[in-house]
């Protein structure tokens, strides 16, 4: 642990009663929030949402207790950051999947206090040689954090270069739910997505989405809200976006889950990604000098 970075972050950026940097799990260095709306945690590396709470509510996010904290490592859980591609990489194979902005350091930008109550966090991508040789356009990324009874994150993409390049993004955000079988997914009926499962197969949606078994569907063409109809919990997740033209549903299910490591018994039960990006057909063209900013916003509705 890096005692005089914790202190020279806590110096520049802390604010009382809101803010405070702390060493996490695994020695990774994390931004605690805590206002008068709710409680959230970032890690530097990928600055990755690992946790969000808005007061008198279950978690929204959901975080795996057998998650590998470590530098390189992606976080299981949390918002994880795809970037600057979804999926594999086109001609590399040997490239990270979902790109490499997960699991590089970000770097502490701003913050403040906003007038609502609000907390608000600006994180920069830190650049280096690795990074350089898998994404050799010039660009910045930052990524815009705002912790209150709502989430507001935005990814903010500029092309800092004389041309074009193509972006594929998500936030592979994983919801927290009282069970699998005991949800529902809203808002996309009547899409057509790619069907991982079946070798990328297109299909329709009919109706909403239910889960019994393992599902990696990439909704293609909608800017719909999406909502988790939560029985159990008695509550909506509601995923409002801006900027995006795809939704990725995913639940591992049980095989899958266990070849993975860090899910934990039964932990596919206990969550679903709803991914609020660009892929696939919606990847982005960002041409020179010019910004594509990515926006989700989280709400919690009560279940009538």
């Amino acid at each position: 642990m890096n005692t005089p970075e914790l202190n020279t972050l806590n110096q520049r950026f802390a604010i009382a009663s809101h803010l405070a940097f702390k060493e996490g799990p695994g020695g990774l260095i994390v931004a605690e929030v805590a206002n008068a709306q709710a409680k959230a945690s970032i890690a530097l590396q990928g600055a990755h949402v690992m946790t969000w709470q808005p007061h008198g509510q279950e978690p929204v996010l959901w975080l795996s207790h057998f998650g590998k904290f470590a530098p390189g490592k992606s976080i299981r859980g949390g918002v994880p950051i795809c970037w600057p591609w979804f999926g594999s990489h086109a001609s590399e194979a040997a490239f990270p999947g979902h790109g490499f902005a997960r699991t590089v350091m970000w770097e502490v930008l701003e913050t403040k206090a906003l007038d609502d109550g609000t907390t608000f966090l600006r994180f920069g991508l830190i650049e280096t040689a690795a990074t350089r040789t898998q994404w050799p356009h010039p660009s910045s990324a930052q990524l815009l954090v705002t912790v209150g009874a709502t989430l507001k994150i935005e990814l903010a993409t500029h092309n800092l270069g004389d041309a074009p390049f193509q972006l594929g993004e998500a936030f592979h955000t994983y919801f927290q739910i009282s069970d699998v079988a005991d949800m529902e997914i809203k808002g996309l009926e009547n899409c057509t997505y790619l069907d991982k499962v079946d070798n990328f197969s297109r299909k329709t949606q009919q109706g909403g989405i239910v889960i019994g078994s393992e599902v990696d569907r990439v909704y293609l063409d909608t800017e719909a809200d999406c909502l988790i109809e939560d029985r159990g919990l008695k509550r909506r997740i509601r995923i409002a976006k801006h900027g995006s033209r795809s939704a990725v549903v995913w639940n591992p299910w049980i095989e899958k889950a266990e070849k993975m490591g860090d899910f934990g018994p039964e932990g596919y039960r206990g969550m679903v990604c709803v991914e609020t990006g660009n892929a696939a057909d919606n990847v982005v063209t960002v041409p020179p000098g010019t910004a594509h900013s990515l926006v989700t916003v989280i709400s919690v509705e009560t279940l009538g």
